[in-house]
């Protein structure tokens, strides 16, 4: 919050980079030099960078967690060679019938 209070009373996490965002804004001759003061304290405020940070590096565990789940799948597709695991009722019904 602006204000410098918080929600629970006492100082608020931004104020801060309010204080010297606007230290900067009072000395300064032109507007450009109080870019990064501004982008820390908006930062502060809305988190944009971080919530994008966060989703990109969920993207990449989804990502990475599908791809390991698909090779697993895939292994496991490969090592059975018949729909019902491990009960061998399909070889078993074969074996008891006599060839002719």
């Amino acid at each position: 919050m602006a204000s410098g209070f918080g929600y629970a009373g006492g100082r608020s996490r931004c104020f801060a980079f309010w204080q010297d965002f606007s230290a900067c804004y009072s000395k300064a001759d032109m507007l450009h030099e109080c870019i990064q003061p501004k982008e820390d304290y908006l930062e502060c405020l809305h988190r944009t960078k971080e919530i994008s940070r966060a989703m990109k590096i969920k993207s990449q565990y989804l990502t990475k967690t599908k791809v390991e789940l698909d090779q697993k799948r895939k292994e496991i597709e490969t090592t059975t060679d018949s729909g019902i695991l491990g009960l061998g009722l399909l070889q078993r019904s074969e074996e008891a019938q006599p060839s002719t």
